[in-house]
């Protein structure tokens, strides 16, 4: 049986904020996902406590890890 795809924008889309488990928070530019998922994220910006930004550049998160995920624009 197939795994339902999930409803998501198209590559290069407006900057989705991903908040993960273990308190995490990262934004960037989406560039790809999977029916699990998983998203690959480009120019990924990891929001720290206090206010500061570590970026991290381009990173694939496993969707079992997201708790949430926010378009910042308009889709």
């Amino acid at each position: 049986q197939d795994a339902p795809v999930p409803e998501l924008p198209g590559p290069d889309s407006p900057v989705p904020a991903v908040k993960l488990n273990g308190g995490r928070h990262v934004q960037g530019i989406l560039r790809g996902f999977d029916p699990f998922m998983n998203l690959v994220i480009d120019e990924c910006v990891e929001m720290a406590p206090g206010g500061q930004q570590n970026n991290i550049g381009m990173v694939v998160i496993r969707g079992n890890s997201i708790i949430m995920l926010e378009a910042l624009e308009r889709v």
